[in-house]
């Protein structure tokens, strides 16, 4: 029997620089039934029809998106936005639960966060994370426990893990 979600989950990219961490994460967002991916603030986008980038910065940053996400990104709805705040403001005014996937001081184990309904997980920048006024705009921020030394994930396996829990929970 297959699963069947228990949320309408968008995914939200704010300020990730790989476009092969993009490419990937069209593909799983894909796989894992998210409805909608935003990219947001300076993460690289595919080609669009009305695109206003130089020709040649959004053939590369197509190219390497694609060759990540293998047709993902012709499957899945997505949209650019360059202000998160205004995304966010709307989502919930569309009664999202905006949720950060982030290490903050007030962050919940991803376990112990069951949600319903519509979902919006913000994912950050491969380094630095969320920004502090992007996290105050959250309703939850939500991290993945660590069993190992490290103390983080790439951004794509993390959120691949969150879509999963909210996803499948």
């Amino acid at each position: 029997m297959p699963l069947v979600p228990k949320v309408t989950l968008v995914v939200i990219a704010h300020n990730i620089r790989s476009s092969h961490n993009i490419g990937s994460l069209f593909r799983t967002a894909e796989a894992l039934g998210a409805s909608k991916l935003y990219l947001t603030g300076f993460t690289p986008y595919p080609k669009s029809v009305h695109d206003t980038r130089l020709p040649h910065v959004a053939t590369k940053t197509h190219k390497d998106i694609a060759k990540t996400a293998l047709g993902a990104e012709h499957l899945l709805k997505w949209q650019q936005t360059s202000d998160i705040t205004q995304l966010i403001k709307r989502l919930k005014r569309r009664n999202y639960k905006i949720v950060a996937l982030e290490q903050a001081p007030n962050s919940v184990d991803l376990r112990d966060c069951a949600l319903l309904g519509r979902v919006a997980l913000v994912l950050g920048n491969e380094p630095s994370g969320i920004d502090a006024e992007t996290l105050r705009l959250c309703d939850i921020a939500v991290e993945i426990p660590m069993k190992g030394d490290k103390e983080s994930l790439n951004v794509v396996q993390a959120a691949a893990i969150a879509m999963y829990h909210f996803g499948y929970l």
